[in-house]
């Protein structure tokens, strides 16, 4: 069944209500903290207060005398017996050479590297105890001059051995000499430089983990807020512990979101598992917020230059792009690949451009890792892409509107010169339709009412495309991935027609209980409220790769359409023998199999139960039951795309930007459920304006201390920083999976945050000021203006 007749079935495209958010509003949700196991005690790491220092010695017999302390541990404990955090994607430099990829251990071994680097863990029978012994634990530090800032990497102490210039990788895309070559007899080159401000992900839920042993059977469980339970499985045993696989257990309940922080394997998880076995109890952690801040991989940080060479008319010939990206104290498990393999290779963007050259140098400093966070390299893409295309159209005399239009791709498939190969879209259509949204032609009388209070308005463009569903697994191995990137779906049909169907897709927010349902039962003719869907917990579920990338409906979703695909064919062998005719002749659709040319017919329910009576059919022909398995290996990546319109109103007086109107339009394909892909990109849209406007991670060059800690230094969006959004939607079908499907997950923090600072721009351009980069924060906006004047 393809793409086109499963969007005509019952319950695709239907708003149905989410299955899970009964639970959630009662409060009967089970997170990791909910978990309580027996003969359960509780961890606190202690973590350097410095962002480099020699660990001269740790002290902990105080600690280990408190009261309730079971156990304390420190990298000496560890040494030797298990191997250090595995990097997950293997970058190779521009010379031949692997990436540097130095060990990173589970506790500081001899040296702390960033300020939250764990050096110990200490287990007590309470929370309070463990809190108390932990200050009790007694470090002395020799404390090492630190790098913070990625430009002064290169000069700057070495953060380890294997890189003694702090350098990780240079990497690069396209060639350099034909790009060179256009841009020397270019009419016009527009040049810009920008910075991706860091970013801590926030999610409602902190990250949290249980380990447990079980001396009878020798196998461990962990219980963890994790987004890929089968990967951490993977990388744990095979890279860390090495344990047999199958004597681990990895589950993850519910998780209170993730935005990609919560894809990675940390060390936390690691030592307590290890230490379960070591003090015979179940060992749970729960991160607090000031942890979080310091220990959770942030996202972004990249400095980069651009260029675009362009006829006289506007029409793009080549872009070149450097980008410095910021990596952390050490390599988190996908770090490598973000500012390489997803970022550069969708620097085409909408446009056809037909010379691309990228180059990347990626550094290590003394701040905390730095992995993917929702969009994972597109948005950075994006953002310098976008802002780039905006400031050509202004040097160019033409609108942002207009820029665009003119190098719009507009025949598919269409082959970028940075590896990937769109297969569908309709770019001008999104554009249109999102002008005609946005109320573009009333811009000018919104701009002269602003003007008349004092104000200044703006408007900003972002067209924006990403690649979700990451694939196909041979390529992404040959680009580096140590790991395929295919997903499992299992489907099990019980006698009385209710369905059950086990995903290696985890959800944590993304409504996948209900989705995944709606296919189901769209297929087999049977209520939504029939299926239900298990994830997250390895010893029920066969192998998948989990939740990134936007890529659960369009991978995991036709994995369970391979599944039911199965189901289908032998479905139909059952009801041909109730009907007495050819399986070649019986049809299915709308839950009823049907005989060609006659009116004899059996409900799926009948069949169902037919599966699981032997004596129904003959056993020689057919083996009983109704389950079938699938695996789905995605021949490409899938494309959204779309074009994003901000407007905003600036007080100059205060420096003080507002969102005042924002209008997005999205082509995601199929589109299962209305409801939760309006909500994915009101989330979305909410992180993008959340980094352009306030979010900013800022360490001390000095100290390495992170001076946006929490709260009340960190700016997080709240509700009265937006306006109502005006979403919309058009459809073309991915060609090469069988729902059609895109993904959303992502697109809204991909595309806002070019538009709104494309926006605040067209807003300061009159006053002088020429470039701005995120986050547009009142003062910094103020002083942007301050200066223009003078």
């Amino acid at each position: 069944m393809g793409a086109s007749d499963i969007s005509k079935l019952p319950h695709i495209g239907e708003a149905v209500r989410r299955k899970e958010d009964y639970r959630f509003l009662t409060g009967a949700g089970q997170y990791t903290d909910d978990i309580t196991q027996a003969n359960q005690s509780y961890a606190v790491f202690v973590r350097s207060p410095h962002a480099h220092a020699t660990i001269k010695s740790i002290d902990t017999a105080a600690a280990k005398a408190m009261p309730g302390v079971v156990a304390v541990f420190t990298g000496a404990d560890i040494d030797g017996k298990m191997g250090g955090l595995p990097c997950g994607w293997l970058i190779t430099s521009t010379d031949g050479t692997p990436m540097k990829e130095p060990p990173h251990p589970i506790l500081a071994i001899g040296r702390a590297r960033y300020v939250g680097d764990a050096v110990a863990m200490v287990v007590a029978d309470s929370l309070q105890q463990a809190k108390d012994a932990a200050e009790a634990v007694g470090v002395d530090y020799d404390v090492l001059p630190a790098v913070i800032d990625m430009r002064e990497a290169a000069k700057g102490p070495a953060l380890h051995d294997a890189a003694p210039d702090n350098h990780c990788y240079k990497w690069a895309i396209g060639d350099k000499a034909q790009v060179d070559a256009v841009f020397a007899k270019a009419a016009h080159v527009t040049k810009l430089d920008l910075t991706n401000n860091r970013l801590v992900p926030n999610a409602m839920e902190p990250r949290a983990a249980i380990g447990s042993y079980n001396r009878a059977t020798e196998e461990y469980t962990l219980y963890v807020a994790n987004q890929n339970p089968h990967v951490e499985r993977l990388l744990m045993t095979a890279f860390v512990l090495g344990l047999p696989e199958h004597k681990v257990r990895v589950i993850a309940p519910d998780v209170g979101g993730g935005f990609g922080s919560k894809i990675f394997l940390y060390a936390e998880d690691v030592a307590l598992t290890w230490a379960a076995k070591q003090t015979n109890r179940s060992i749970k952690w729960t991160c607090e917020r000031s942890e979080s801040f310091l220990t959770d991989a942030h996202g972004r940080d990249h400095i980069s230059h651009a260029e675009m060479a362009m006829d006289a008319n506007g029409k793009f010939l080549a872009m070149r792009v450097h980008t410095d990206a910021n990596m952390g104290a050490y390599l988190s498990t996908f770090s490598t690949a973000v500012p390489t393999i997803l970022y550069a290779t969708l620097l085409a963007g909408q446009y056809t451009c037909p010379q691309i050259y990228v180059e990347v140098d990626a550094w290590f400093t003394n701040t905390t890792p730095v992995d993917a966070y929702r969009g994972a390299g597109r948005p950075e893409a994006t953002y310098l892409l976008e802002r780039l295309v905006s400031r050509c159209g202004w040097e160019m005399g033409l609108g942002q509107d207009e820029i665009r239009k003119r190098n719009f791709i507009s025949s598919w498939p269409y082959q970028t010169p940075v590896a990937l190969q769109y297969d569908v879209g309709d770019y001008l259509g999104a554009m249109n339709k999102a002008n005609e949204n946005a109320d573009v032609a009333g811009f000018a009388q919104r701009r002269a009412a602003s003007e008349a209070k004092g104000l200044l308005r703006g408007i900003g463009y972002s067209s924006y495309i990403e690649a979700c569903g990451i694939a196909p697994s041979n390529i992404a191995g040959a680009l580096g991935a140590r790991a395929g990137l295919f997903e499992c779906g299992e489907v099990r049909v019980h006698p009385t027609g209710s369905v059950t169907v086990f995903t290696g897709s985890h959800s944590h927010g993304q409504g996948h209980e209900t989705t995944f349902a709606q296919v189901v039962a769209a297929r087999l003719g049977i209520a939504v409220d029939a299926v239900d869907v298990v994830h997250g917990d390895t010893g029920r579920v066969p192998f998948g790769m989990g939740t990134y990338g936007s890529r659960s409906i369009s991978v995991g979703g036709a994995a369970i359409m391979r599944a039911l695909d199965k189901i289908e064919t032998k479905a139909k062998k059952i009801a041909a023998h109730l009907m007495e005719a050819s399986d070649a002749d019986v049809e299915f659709a709308n839950g009823e199999f049907t005989v060609k040319g006659t009116d004899k017919k059996v409900t799926f329910g009948q069949v169902a139960l037919t599966a699981y009576v032997p004596h129904n059919y003959p056993l020689d022909k057919l083996e009983p039951g109704l389950n079938e398995t699938a695996f789905y290996d995605p021949t490409n990546f899938t494309f959204p795309a779309g074009t994003y319109i901000c407007e905003v109103e600036i007080d100059p007086a205060t420096g003080k930007v507002r969102v005042d109107r924002f209008s997005a339009v999205d082509d995601f394909g199929t589109i299962i459920n209305p409801m939760i892909v309006e909500g994915q990109v009101h989330g979305g849209i909410v992180q993008g304006i959340g980094q352009a406007l306030l979010e900013n991670c800022v360490y001390d060059k000095e100290t390495g201390q992170l001076l946006t800690g929490s709260f009340m230094d960190y700016a997080m969006p709240r509700a009265d920083d937006f306006p109502t959004f005006n979403i919309d939607t058009i459809c073309t079908p991915c060609t090469h999976n069988p729902l059609g499907t895109k993904g959303c997950g992502e697109a809204g923090a991909i595309g806002s945050p070019p538009a709104v600072i494309n926006a605040v721009l067209d807003a300061l351009r009159p006053l002088g000021v020429k470039e701005f980069d995120m986050p547009a924060s009142p003062g910094r906006v103020w002083e942007a203006i301050q200066a223009a004047k003078a």
